[in-house]
């Protein structure tokens, strides 16, 4: 069956608009509620968001459609993903629900779940809330007096998941001497992640700490590095760590002011991990978007990779799947089985700086563990996602791409789960070689398919 709500990471859109409205909310709430129930017992889910001016309407329309179906709601207000991730099972609750757009500019907004366990919901479940909303199923169910749920606020959420990332952290190591600039996106670890870090010692320059409701990820956070990059100069800093609106991702930039992307933080840490006998079965998980240079860094200390399709909930499931402990994606997702259950930007920074801390290496010498090749990603706005082997021109267009980069670089397109975009991405030895390639197609594409504005990004 086709999803008709949930995309890749959950229901994301422009708030107020279909399907990110108070109506489709509560009716979330609702199915949610009713999936999760497993006894005559009393229940309880938990709602976190980040800072979006449109969370407040969506929080209480999804605790409305809760409570209206006999189950608690915990309340813990602005806090990372992975916070409530944490919280969720932390507290045992039946389920977490996260309102986030993750790092979507601030008009957007999103509903995710979380199972009891802390990992997101398989596609069966989702399309089982879907299967409820769409049937009108549920809807004569309807508790009354005693039975109705109640809301509750849990005030120190924010501090339970500061000692939790702390204890991630070596207990014999500190982050004393360190400077660190740190970029919070104007999102949901504002308050959290200074705390962390200054908690640990280190000294620390702030940018998007001062949400305002609509300034979540403009300008700021791990889509744009280059304000660490510029801080970490001024400042003399050792490294600059980027979050996104929801701490779900991290971006770094080095002493020098260069970006460490995804894949170069994977190869760190996963070389690290392979050095202590602690990379379960030798192995890293990534998606097809990483790096070739990830693989050879890899093999080179005697590991290997394993991909999967995009989106951090697949990485997690080929984890559970093959018994795999660290996993992640070239954009900034990383996690780490064996502290918690999804993409945490936090904890992955506290990984990265025990190993410098441990090693007495800055950030740059670390990242030299791997080369990457160079590599060109295009989006294009699109008016109808198609198959573009079922689109004459298109088709030929990346079969002739593919059989050019035979054997000396890979091509791989793709839609965005949660935007109207095609995501072009070429990778190979000649740069100029790729970049002439992947404007080609990108420029068939737009012809093709495009939106009224053709927009390229």
């Amino acid at each position: 069956m086709k999803k008709r709500l949930f995309g890749t990471d959950g229901v994301r859109g422009v708030a107020n608009i279909h399907p990110m409205t108070t109506e489709i909310a509560m009716q979330l709430g609702r199915a949610a509620a009713h999936i999760f129930r497993d006894s005559d017992r009393r229940h309880r889910i938990v709602i976190g968001k980040d800072t979006r001016l449109s969370g407040y309407m969506i929080e209480n329309a999804l605790a409305a459609g809760i409570c209206s179906m006999g189950v608690d709601v915990l309340l813990v207000g602005p806090l990372p993903t992975p916070g409530i991730a944490f919280i969720t099972a932390s507290m045992r609750a039946d389920a977490g629900v996260v309102i986030s757009a993750s790092h979507n500019p601030y008009q957007d907004n999103g509903i995710k779940f979380f199972s009891r366990d802390g990992f997101k919901l398989p596609d069966e479940q989702e399309l089982r809330i879907e299967e409820l909303i769409f049937s009108n199923s549920i809807d004569a169910l309807r508790p009354t007096a005693g039975e109705v749920g109640k809301a509750f606020r849990v005030d120190d959420a924010g501090g339970r998941y500061v000692v939790f990332l702390k204890n991630t952290f070596p207990r014999e190591l500190d982050l004393e001497g360190l400077k660190i600039v740190l970029d919070c996106a104007n999102g949901a670890a504002y308050k959290v992640a200074p705390a962390v870090l200054s908690e640990l010692g280190a000294e620390l320059v702030l940018l998007g700490v001062s949400p305002d409701g609509t300034n979540i990820n403009r300008d700021c956070g791990s889509l744009h590095p280059e304000g660490i990059a510029a801080a970490v100069r001024e400042h003399g800093a050792d490294l600059g760590i980027a979050l996104d609106g929801d701490a779900d991702r991290v971006i770094f930039v080095d002493e020098k002011g260069d970006e460490v992307d995804g894949d170069h933080i994977m190869a760190i840490c996963a070389t690290d991990m392979l050095r202590r006998d602690a990379l379960e079965k030798k192995t890293l998980v990534a998606t097809v978007m990483s790096n070739m240079g990830l693989e050879i860094a890899l093999r080179r200390v005697g590991g290997e990779v394993v991909r999967t399709a995009v989106g951090d909930r697949y990485v997690v499931e080929e984890m559970r799947r093959g018994g795999y402990n660290l996993g992640g994606e070239q954009s900034g997702h990383m996690i780490f089985l064996d502290h918690n259950t999804t993409g945490d930007g936090l904890l992955s920074a506290l990984q990265v700086l025990a190993i410098m801390q441990r090693s007495g290496r800055p950030l740059s010498e670390l990242a030299s563990v791997m080369t990457a090749l160079p590599q060109v990603l295009v989006n294009v706005r699109v008016r109808e996602k198609k198959d573009l082997r079922q689109v004459p021109a298109l088709d030929a267009m990346l079969s002739d791409t593919e059989r050019r980069l035979e054997g000396r670089g890979r091509v791989l397109v793709r839609y965005s789960g949660t935007e109207p975009l095609l995501r072009i991405m070429l990778e190979g030895e000649d740069e100029k070689e790729i970049t002439d390639l992947a404007d080609a197609m990108a420029e068939a594409v737009r012809r093709e398919i495009g939106s009224e504005t053709g927009e390229v990004i």
